[in-house]
């Protein structure tokens, strides 16, 4: 069956639709993406203001066509931290569905960290041992480590590289002092978390999920995505460590010329690797895997396990 997964995140809009069946691997047929930045369309209120739905309904409906155009027997449709964490996100999802006819479902900051582990989890296999799990997404960082398909511990942290490079950091370059202060921030924040997770042991495998841990490892050498999904890259915590100040220095227009890197994401490279560079070393990570699977997975292949056996 061809399925669609419309993932409305903080950084973009963007359905998947893929071939799958129980007990395979997903295969992409077709991506569809916009990019919204609703995390940074937040007013002083907090709210997703008229223009920023305006663009939201038009996207979800060019995605829907989308879906229709490929084939798309169902379509999984959820929300990730800008809409869950508006003060009208009730509003939002009201006009989405009466204009759509689409049903977000909010997932929790909890629930993310889960299916993005279940993600991982398949995508390595139960050879991976205890897994750690950290994903860098627009508006929320979220982390999550067991043996099995369930974790045994996960954490949402309002961390995400567009939410911080929107609140802490105004200039381009930035300031020196507020990327001080950020870094002290998302240490204080990260630092509260670790306990929760070391009485468990350390982890076998730690891989990271997200456009920014991609585009930070591809800055560290690691192979482009032309290369294919099955090219193992990998992130040290020394290779990142020298890539900060140097991004720091940067503009935003310096950022998205470098390799990997896309002129939409450049602005939000800096606060994504200050965020990475803390977990790594708050969670004692000298190198980590990328994996190729994420959210979007995750709640494919749990629609797929819920599928009646054949």
């Amino acid at each position: 069956m061809r399925l669609g997964v419309l993932d409305v995140g903080s950084n973009t809009v963007h359905l998947l639709a893929v071939d799958a069946h129980r007990g395979a691997r997903p295969l992409p047929a077709h991506s569809h993406k916009a990019e919204l930045r609703l995390a940074e369309l937040l007013d002083e209120h907090g709210a997703i203001g008229a223009e920023g739905m305006d663009r939201l309904v038009t996207t979800i409906a060019e995605a829907l066509q989308a879906a229709e155009d490929k084939g798309c027997e169902d379509v999984l449709p959820f929300a990730t931290s800008a809409v869950r964490e508006a003060s009208n996100a009730d509003l939002v999802l009201s006009r989405v569905r009466a204009e759509t006819g689409v049903d977000l479902q909010v997932l929790t900051g909890a629930e993310e960290a889960r299916l993005t582990f279940l993600a991982a989890r398949r995508w390595f296999g139960w050879s991976a041992g205890k897994l750690l799990v950290i994903d860098i997404g627009g508006g929320s960082l979220e982390i999550a480590y067991g043996l099995d398909e369930e974790p045994d511990a996960a954490v949402s942290l309002p961390l995400g590289a567009g939410r911080l490079t929107a609140g802490w950091l105004p200039g381009d370059p930035p300031d020196p002092a507020d990327v001080k202060a950020l870094r002290r921030h998302v240490r204080a924040e990260i630092a509260r978390t670790v306990g929760e997770f070391a009485r468990f042991g350390s982890p076998d495998h730690v891989v990271a999920t997200s456009k920014t841990f991609k585009q930070l490892a591809r800055l560290a050498g690691a192979a482009r995505s032309a290369e294919g999904l099955y090219v193992q890259r990998e992130l040290s915590r020394v290779s990142l460590e020298e890539w900060v100040p140097r991004l720091a220095a940067m503009t935003q227009e310096q950022r998205a010329a470098l390799p990997g890197v896309s002129e939409n994401r450049g602005p939000q490279l800096l606060a994504g690797a200050l965020v990475a560079e803390a977990a790594m070393d708050l969670f004692g990570v000298g190198t980590l895997e990328i994996c190729p699977w994420a959210l979007r997975e995750g709640v494919i292949l749990r629609r797929l396990d819920r599928l009646p056996a054949i």
